[in-house]
């Protein structure tokens, strides 16, 4: 039986793989996406949400980059700059909204929680990027809950600053589109492979980006210099924190991966790709 098959086993119903058999890999295609994955710049410091690829990850980093130094200066100097410790919120999911959040340091996690308390990672946000949406200049209520994963420090720009700046600064009003865009292609991404990935495939492409995004190279095996449980990888693939420990545990079985106390290494990034680009 193939890896491919064995995983479609251990789906839940609602995650039923499609008939596998005679499923044939473009080879060629493998190698060419292995190319791009080793040649790829790695950005310093980026987001991290569930997206085919690694590009655009950052993109709404650099929302403010179009302003000048004062004008952007200006932006700063119109936010009230607070520190949120690790583990606190930052905003609650139904809490009433009033502006926005520019992260400075640090890491903030955001999410959805259901009635049931299960929860749905949107992304880990990290300096650079503005959180709190999707109002922007107030009123309604959140409709994520933002929490700190590490301390962080961050410019909270009011509803009423934000609507200053906005008629005041036409710079400013293109810069929070720019960061918009980049938000609105985040939830674009998340929708597009919840829909049409299982959750098997999204297993794997979590992989493979934590891979590109913080994977050193230990001969033939790439060690994933990020600590995260099974709870947060469940968080972001839309599954269950025992699905995940029995299919990383079938995964290890395969010698896919190897995992060492809160490393993990993978041993057949191959095996991975094929997941993926089955035809």
């Amino acid at each position: 039986m193939t890896i491919l098959k064995e995983a479609a086993a251990t789906e839940p119903a609602a995650f039923t793989e499609r008939p596998l058999a005679g499923a044939q890999f473009d080879w060629p295609a493998l190698e060419k996406a292995r190319h791009a994955r080793s040649t790829r710049a790695r950005p310093a410091s980026s987001a991290l949400f569930m997206s085919e690829t690694i590009d655009g990850l950052n993109a709404g980093a650099h929302f403010l980059d179009r302003l000048p130094a004062p004008e952007q200066a200006r932006v700063h100097a119109a936010a009230r700059t607070i520190t949120v410790p690790q583990g606190e919120m930052v905003f609650s999911q139904g809490d009433g909204h009033d502006g926005i959040f520019i992260i400075r340091r640090g890491q903030v996690r955001v999410y959805y929680t259901a009635p049931s308390g299960r929860e749905i990672t949107l992304a880990y946000w990290t300096p650079g990027h503005f959180i709190g949406g999707p109002e922007i200049s107030g009123g309604g209520i959140h409709m994520w809950s933002g929490i700190a994963i590490e301390t962080c420090e961050i410019a909270a720009l009011s509803g009423p600053a934000l609507e200053k700046l906005l008629t005041g600064m036409p710079s400013f009003a293109l810069a929070l589109i720019d960061g918009l865009v980049a938000k609105g292609k985040c939830y674009s991404s998340m929708a597009q492979i919840l829909g049409t990935r299982s959750v098997i495939e999204r297993l794997a492409q979590f992989l493979l980006t934590l891979s590109e995004l913080h994977g050193t190279a230990d001969g033939d095996t790439i060690v994933i210099n990020r600590k995260i449980t099974h709870d947060q990888i469940a968080a972001m693939v839309g599954s269950t924190r025992q699905w995940v420990t029995m299919m990383l545990k079938r995964f290890q079985n395969r010698r896919i991966i190897s995992i060492d106390g809160s490393i993990i290494r993978i041993r057949r990034i191959d095996l991975l790709e094929q997941i993926l680009f089955k035809e």
